[in-house]
């Protein structure tokens, strides 16, 4: 679904930091939103998303309820809730408004059981998706070595932070992302 608005739901917040950073180095444009990130950063995504400046947001489940997000094409459960209630809110993000939409769950062998229960509550069974081995044995490489490069600059940068004395965030890259200069959101441009 290229050129579509995604959200991407996971369980942890390093999880949305890793994520994002493997779709970026994979050529997409995604940004993380967690709770571990300061208020001025959470406003600057949520806007780069709002704006089109990236259209992929990986997020956590704080981001199903309450964000003013009017069009989101594909929802993505990278992680299945433990909840099955935040299903519902995870995949209400999209197809607002009689719109379309789309909602897509990623379920391994130590989430199955929490996948029956959301089909319990839903009353439903969800279709599969039937993933073709050789089209998934092609991209694997690219996003082996994307997560490889993920985790070294999250390790790297962790170093740094215990030498500097900086907080929770892959400031690097997150702050040349969103714009931050010394703590300030710089002004956003208009093209």
């Amino acid at each position: 679904m290229t050129g579509s608005t995604s959200m991407v739901f996971t369980r942890t917040c390093d999880a949305t930091r890793l994520l994002a950073l493997m779709l970026r180095n994979l050529g997409l444009r995604a940004i993380p939103i967690s709770g571990q990130m300061n208020q001025s950063k959470r406003i600057g995504a949520l806007t780069k998303f709002k704006a089109g400046e990236c259209n992929i947001l990986i997020c956590t489940d704080v981001a199903s309820r309450g964000l003013d997000i009017h069009s989101v094409d594909m929802v993505i459960n990278y992680d299945i809730p433990s909840n099955s209630k935040d299903y519902i809110h995870r995949v209400g993000r999209t197809a607002r408004a009689g719109r379309s939409g789309v909602a897509i769950s990623l379920v391994n062998q130590y989430e199955v059981e929490w996948y029956m229960q959301i089909e319990n509550l839903i009353g439903k069974k969800l279709p599969k998706f039937p993933a073709e081995e050789e089209e998934v044995l092609q991209l694997l490489e690219r996003v082996t070595e994307a997560k490889r490069i993920s985790q070294m600059k999250i390790k790297e940068s962790g170093s740094r932070k215990k030498r500097k004395g900086m907080g929770d965030e892959d400031r690097d890259e997150i702050d040349r992302f969103l714009g931050h200069k010394k703590g300030k959101l710089s002004k956003i441009s208009k093209k």
